[in-house]
C-alpha cells in the first residue's frame, strides 16, 4: 500500500478520535492502528515515520509512533 494511502487513513483515523472525550487520544490511535491494520501495514508506516512522516497530523504521527514503537 502507497504511504499516502496510509497517511490518509491514519489522519482520518485520528480525526474521529480528536473529537471523542477520551483523554489519551494517541493511545486511542495507537490501539486502533493495533488493532486493525495489518503487521506489513505499521511496517509500512514506521518506514514512513524514519523517512521524516511527512503529511501526517501532529495526533496522527504520535499514534502511529506508539503503535509502530518509534520515536522519530
Amino acid at each position: 500500500m502507497s504511504h499516502d494511502k496510509l497517511v490518509r487513513m491514519a489522519n482520518q483515523i485520528a480525526t474521529f478520535f480528536e473529537s471523542q472525550p477520551d483523554a489519551d487520544k494517541a493511545g486511542c490511535v495507537a490501539d486502533h492502528l493495533r488493532a486493525f491494520w495489518e503487521p506489513r501495514m505499521l511496517a509500512q508506516m514506521g518506514e514512513h515515520l524514519a523517512a521524516g512522516g511527512d503529511g501526517l497530523t501532529p495526533l496522527a504521527r504520535a499514534g502511529c509512533e506508539r503503535a509502530v514503537g518509534a520515536t522519530v
